[in-house]
């Protein structure tokens, strides 16, 4: 259906996507804080490797991870300034951050301003991409799996029961939005020396609210969704490219169906484990035989009630 050039370009983006998306999944769903300013802390880190990369001669990889760690930086700032406010304050604070780093971007002509940066080095393959969402995937899992992601799981279900048996909830909600900013970072880093240019107009609120829908479309609280969501609506429109008038409309409607028929996503609550497949696949003879004696069963009971 594509050529490899093309589809190779797909998964790319599905990988740069998924990178802030798995950050973007450990605030929003192991921690329950809804930010739709992600698309700042991708600027702050492509603008952070690219510059970096054009003006200093940093290579490649030293590039992004500076790109991620200065978006970690500005996340501090950000939470200690934020992250006392309660319910939907917090979501508009995110949203007024990431504008505001859009439109300061905009009038930075030390970076290129409106005109944006250019000569970044196309460096971001698949091979590099994928190599660091495998990395990224990795440590989510063990953090979920830990003390630390326990108790941000905890702040979600109920923040004063976590406050009263001790969790310091400021502590644990700042770590959450530091190691997510940091992925945020991560992928705009990529994505910059991906494309070779950058400038503010590619990061918008609309990047921020694509990338909260395919948490919420991949299921709250599951790494395997943020995935399957992540992919699932960056294939999508390439899907419908050839319908270039009613690709958004059936990518709305696409998006509109899941929320229906399953509100808490693709996979919402389903986590896979690679213990667990490996377990399911051994098991899968014993389960087959188990099914076929279970059909086998109800059609003799079947044939003895009809007698």
């Amino acid at each position: 259906m594509f050529e490899w050039y093309y589809l190779s370009g797909i998964l790319i983006l599905c990988g740069i996507n998924l990178m802030v998306v798995l950050g973007l999944s450990l605030l929003t769903g192991f921690t329950g804080l809804f930010s739709f300013g992600h698309a700042g802390f991708m600027a702050i880190g492509a603008y952070t490797s690219g510059a970096l990369a054009t003006m200093l001669d940093v290579p490649f990889i030293p590039a992004v991870v500076c790109g991620g760690l200065a978006a970690m930086l500005v996340s501090f700032l950000i939470g200690a300034l934020t992250l006392n406010l309660k319910g939907d304050y917090f979501c508009i604070a995110t949203l007024g951050f990431g504008e505001a780093m859009r439109l300061i971007l905009n009038n930075v002509q030390f970076l290129g301003g409106a005109r944006g940066m250019t000569g970044i080095p196309m460096k971001s393959d698949l091979t590099v991409v994928a190599i660091f969402v495998v990395i990224a995937v990795v440590f989510m899992w063990f953090l979920i799996k830990s003390r630390h992601g326990r108790n941000m799981i905890a702040i979600r279900e109920e923040e004063l029961a976590s406050q009263a048996i001790g969790i310091n909830i400021f502590k644990y909600k700042m770590m959450s939005l530091a190691i997510s900013a940091l992925y945020a970072g991560l992928g705009g880093a990529l994505w910059a020396f991906y494309l070779g240019y950058i400038n503010p107009a590619i990061f918008p609120l609309l990047k921020s609210t694509e990338l909260t829908i395919m948490v919420i479309i991949g299921g709250l609280g599951s790494i395997t969704g943020s995935i399957v969501g992540t992919f699932f609506l960056t294939f999508l429109p390439e899907i419908f490219r050839s319908f270039v008038e009613w690709r958004m409309v059936v990518y709305g409607a696409a998006v509109i169906a899941v929320m229906v028929l399953r509100p808490q996503g693709l996979l919402g609550g389903i986590e896979f484990s690679p213990t667990g497949i490996i377990r399911w696949v051994k098991n899968l003879p014993e389960n087959m035989a188990a099914k076929k004696a279970r059909k086998l069963q109800s059609k003799a009971q079947a044939g003895q009630g009809g007698e």
